[in-house]
């Protein structure tokens, strides 16, 4: 149960922004533009990094959320992306995306833990100005939008399988934020 009175029904950070609908409309446009506007990384990459931040703050709505969207751009399984959270130095990504993980890590620890070895390290490897500023910027959303549904101790559907079947969600800017895709969770 929730810590406030928020909307019944809507799970994760769909229940705060019900509640607060004008706080909601900034962060979802920051979300569009950060995880769905044109980019030289592609979406996929961009929610790896918002799935790959959100499974170190262990938020389960976020990581399977845009786990499962990642998933769907990436054309991946589960047990795929499972393993890239788990260890993205061994999984099957290119160089720089890793290097970019590695950043994003770090600012999901603290802004001052990215080094200058692994901005050069990412710009070697390809990545541009854009592409190292938007992944540190993702990171420190994540990390905003994490502690927002697990400070308010929002609900999320435990089985993942849900997230998968949600696919590709239609944005972030302009979903309703009354109406939920998901169930609520069994009464104990």
């Amino acid at each position: 149960m929730a810590h406030i009175n928020l909307p019944e029904g809507l799970p994760g950070i769909r229940g705060p922004m019900a509640y607060r609908p004008e706080i909601a409309k900034p962060l979802n446009e920051l979300a569009e533009v950060l995880l769905r506007s044109e980019n030289s990384l592609s979406r996929g990459e961009r929610e790896l990094i918002a799935t790959y931040v959100s499974s170190l703050n262990d938020c389960f709505f976020c990581q399977n959320v845009h786990g499962a969207i990642a998933q769907h751009y990436l054309e991946c399984d589960m047990t795929t992306l499972d393993n890239i959270k788990k260890n993205y130095e061994s999984a099957k990504l290119s160089d720089k995306i890793k290097s970019l993980l590695g950043i994003a890590g770090s600012v999901q620890e603290s802004g001052k833990k990215v080094t200058e070895d692994q901005i050069k390290k990412a710009k070697a490897l390809g990545a541009t100005d854009m592409e190292i500023h938007d992944t540190v910027l993702i990171a420190a959303a994540f990390c905003m939008f994490n502690r927002y549904v697990d400070g308010l101790g929002t609900w999320a559907p435990l089985d993942r399988e849900i997230y998968v079947k949600r696919g590709a969600e239609e944005g972030y800017a302009n979903f309703d934020l009354h109406s939920s895709p998901y169930t609520l969770p069994e009464e104990k």
